[in-house]
C-alpha cells in the first residue's frame, strides 16, 4: 500500500483493505481503489461513505457500480496504455480533454485511472515526458502575454457568493489581462468563466452564472456538471482566452471547461511553480483553505528574495477572512516588512478594489519557463 498525502488513501491490494475496514473505518472519503476485485465486498462497501471515493479498474457486483455512481464516488475503468501523447506539441482544449459524453472515458477521465494504476518505469517516463512537453508548449503560448493569476478554493459552489465574486473579478480582469487559474472547479472555475466573457458584456456573463448554477458541484455527477457549463458556453461565441492549469494528481477535481486553453500537468509541484512564475500581473487570492494558503506563502518566498523589479503584486481578497479566520495577512504583512515587496502586497475587501490594484499596478516583465 503506498499511502498518500492528507485524506487521500491509496489502496491496492484487497489485503489493506480488509485491515482498515476491520478497524470499524466506515468513511471512505477521498480513498482511491484501485485494481481491486471488490465483488465479494459489496454488503461491506454498501455500509460505508463511498461518495468521494474513487474506484479505478476494480471489479464492482452487479449494481454496485451504479449505486457508487448515485452517491457521487468516481468509478473509472482500467487502462493499460497512455492515453495521452507524451511528446504533444500544443496545450490541451476543454474539448479535447472533454472527448465523450460520459466522464470515465473521456481523454480526461482515462487518464486520471491510467495515473492511479502501478507507475511503472516505462509510465514514469511518459508522464515526465508529457510533462516537460506541456511546460514546453505553456511558454510559448504564454510569452507576450501579460497574466493575471487568480487562487481561490475549489469548494465554491455554483450560484453561491463566493462563486460569483470570483467570476467578477475574473470578468474585470479578463478586459486587459489574461487571467490564469488552477483550472479546476470552484472559484477556479468561475475566474475562467468570468474572463471567457469579459468581452461578451455584464448581461450575458448574468445569464451564464445562471445557467451554471443549475448544478451547484461536480459532485455526485460529473456529467452534469459538464452539461451546464455547455449551456452557458452556448451564451459566448467570441470566448476572451484565458489559461487553466489543471493536475491529474488532483484528478478527482475535473478541469473547468471555461479556461480556452488547458496545461495540465501530472506533477502538482512543477505546476503550482510554473503557475505562480507565469503570472507576471500578480495575483489574486480569494478565499480558499490549505491549498490557497500554500500558494500565498509559495508567492511570498518568491517575491521575498525578488529584486524590486522583480516583485509582482500579491492581493488577498477578504478582510475578516485572511485576518480573523486563517490569518495569512499579518505574517504574510510582517515578512514583507523592509523588503522590495511591502508596497506591493494589499489586502482589501471587494473584488473590485483587487482589479482596480492589479491593472494599475506594473507586473514584471515576463520569464522564459
Amino acid at each position: 500500500m503506498k499511502p498518500t498525502r492528507g485524506r487521500f488513501v491509496l489502496v491496492e491490494s484487497l489485503t489493506e483493505l480488509d485491515r482498515r475496514l476491520s478497524r470499524g473505518t466506515r468513511d471512505l472519503t477521498g480513498w482511491r481503489l484501485v485494481g481491486l476485485d471488490l465483488r465479494r465486498h459489496s454488503a461491506t462497501l454498501a455500509r460505508c461513505d463511498t461518495s468521494r471515493t474513487t474506484f479505478a479498474g476494480c471489479g464492482l457486483a452487479p449494481g454496485d457500480e451504479a449505486e457508487h455512481l448515485r452517491r457521487g464516488a468516481l468509478v473509472l475503468p482500467a487502462v493499460g496504455v497512455a492515453p495521452v501523447d507524451p511528446r504533444r506539441a500544443t496545450l490541451y482544449s476543454p474539448d479535447e480533454l472533454y472527448d465523450s459524453p460520459d466522464y470515465r472515458h473521456t481523454l480526461d477521465g482515462r487518464t486520471y485511472a491510467w495515473q492511479q494504476e502501478d507507475v511503472q518505469p516505462d509510465a514514469a517516463i511518459a508522464q515526465t515526458l508529457h510533462d516537460h512537453a506541456v511546460d514546453v508548449a505553456l511558454g510559448e503560448w504564454a510569452e507576450g502575454r501579460e497574466l493575471a493569476g487568480l487562487m481561490g478554493g475549489h469548494a465554491a459552489d455554483r450560484g453561491s457568493r463566493a462563486y460569483d465574486d470570483a467570476a467578477r473579478l475574473g470578468y474585470e480582469l479578463g478586459s486587459r489581462l489574461t487571467v490564469a487559474t488552477g483550472g479546476g472547479p470552484g472559484a477556479m472555475e468561475a475566474a475562467n468563466l468570468g474572463a471567457r466573457f469579459a468581452g461578451s458584456g455584464p448581461d450575458a456573463l448574468a445569464a451564464a452564472l445562471e445557467r451554471v448554477a443549475e448544478t451547484a458541484s461536480f459532485r455526485p455527477s460529473i456529467d452534469a456538471w459538464v452539461a451546464s457549463a455547455r449551456r452557458a458556453l452556448e451564451l459566448c461565441p467570441e470566448p476572451v482566452e484565458s489559461l487553466g492549469i489543471p493536475t491529474w494528481h488532483y484528478g478527482h477535481e475535473p478541469p473547468n471547461l471555461f479556461a480556452t486553453a488547458v496545461a495540465k500537468f501530472f506533477r502538482n509541484a512543477q505546476r503550482e511553480a510554473i503557475l505562480l512564475q507565469l503570472c507576471n500581473r500578480g495575483i489574486a487570492f480569494l478565499p480558499g483553505a490549505g491549498g490557497t494558503v500554500q500558494e500565498i506563502f509559495q508567492d511570498a518566498c518568491e517575491n521575498y528574495y525578488a529584486s524590486e523589479d522583480s516583485v509582482a503584486p500579491m492581493v488577498l481578497i477578504g478582510r475578516e477572512y485572511w485576518t480573523e479566520r486563517l490569518p495569512a495577512w499579518p505574517l504574510l504583512r510582517a515578512l514583507a516588512a523592509g523588503r522590495p515587496m511591502e508596497d506591493r502586497i494589499h489586502l482589501v475587501e471587494t473584488v473590485e478594489e483587487a482589479a482596480a490594484i492589479m491593472l494599475a499596478t506594473p507586473g514584471r516583465p515576463q520569464e522564459r519557463l
